[in-house]
């Protein structure tokens, strides 16, 4: 059975994307509208209704002027904005946050796709809340970095073209320090957290990958969990998961000199560590991922798979089990 899939915002980073991933699927039959049908009301509303599945590549208030346009009930919806990763009736797209989630998204007509970060931050402390090791209410800080096209295309010329408006010079610099970032509610609700986190990231000059970093005192913990107690809630959750993998201890203990943000670009991989130190009773939680492949483009790709019974990693490579 061939599927038809409508992608609302091709030409931006993660569409152009998830359009790479797609092409040449005997599966799917891809839908397009040439560059001035895009810009036509009438013409964007006929494919959204006409495809099976619609995803959104698109700024928040075009993601939800999108879905306001979708009056086709066998329409299903994957939208890769901010525009609804907290909404009420929506799904978020991360199979392997918990035991029955990829059934909810393979159930659901509409699917939230994560964001870069929040996949990293809520792969790494979702399953410490569940069980029981990080309390719901405990101040949690997390440090990332990612890759420049995390920023879309204006970042990416203020980085690349000397000649741009503005460009950046420097080689790393961090944002967002209102502490505002549109990622933190997602990061909040589904971690399972009381309190927002407080989020620093920061920028590279490198193209995609990036690690996220949640470091915890263990002292300062409940029953002042161990080290191995947190990597093994953090197994038992992702064992035999096909893109999210946790790296034992003696590997963690291997990269404590250098761990590359850009080691699983162009993988929909997501590698989790837990580099701690039993005497100071201290850890850091790291996550390494894409982020234009499991932290957007590739998480799309699997959630669509989900969302039509296909096997997750149809388009995607097999993974790393």
């Amino acid at each position: 059975m061939t599927h038809t899939v409508f992608v609302d915002g091709e030409a931006g980073t993660t569409g152009l994307q998830i359009r790479e991933r797609l092409d040449g699927r005997a599966d799917l039959e891809l839908m397009h509208l040439t560059d001035a049908r895009r810009k036509d009301a009438a013409a964007r509303r006929g494919a959204l209704n006409e495809a099976d599945i619609a995803i959104l590549c698109l700024p928040d208030d075009s993601a939800r002027e999108a879905v306001a346009m979708i009056d086709n009930p066998r329409t299903r919806v994957i939208d890769a904005s901010t525009a609804h990763r907290t909404a009420e009736g929506w799904v978020y797209g991360f199979p392997e946050m918990s035991v029955d989630q990829a059934a909810q998204i393979a159930a659901a007509k509409r699917v939230t796709n994560p964001g870069c970060y929040g996949t990293g931050f809520v792969a790494l402390l979702r399953p410490l809340v569940d069980a029981g090791l990080v309390p719901a209410d405990h101040p949690i800080t997390i440090n990332a970095v990612s890759g420049f096209s995390g920023g879309g295309k204006a970042l990416i010329a203020r980085m690349v073209d000397a000649e741009s408006v503005d460009p950046i010079a420097s080689n790393f610099f961090a944002y967002g320090l209102g502490l505002e970032h549109k990622h933190v509610p997602e990061m909040q609700r589904h971690a399972g957290l009381m309190h927002q986190p407080l989020f620093v990231p920061s920028v590279g000059r490198f193209r995609q990958g990036m690690l996220v970093e949640v470091p915890l005192q263990l002292w300062a913990l409940p029953d002042t969990p161990s080290v191995e107690a947190v990597y093994q809630a953090l197994d038992d959750r992702y064992t035999g998961r096909r893109f999210v993998t946790v790296a034992n201890l003696r590997e963690t203990s291997d990269r404590v000199a250098l761990l590359d943000p850009e080691e699983v670009n162009d993988t929909n991989e997501l590698r989790l560590y837990v580099f701690g130190n039993h005497k100071r009773g201290q850890l850091v939680l790291v996550a390494q991922l894409d982020n234009l492949g499991k932290g957007a483009s590739g998480q799309a790709v699997q959630c669509l798979n989900v969302m039509l019974g296909l096997d997750e990693a149809t388009g995607l490579g097999r993974g790393p089990v």
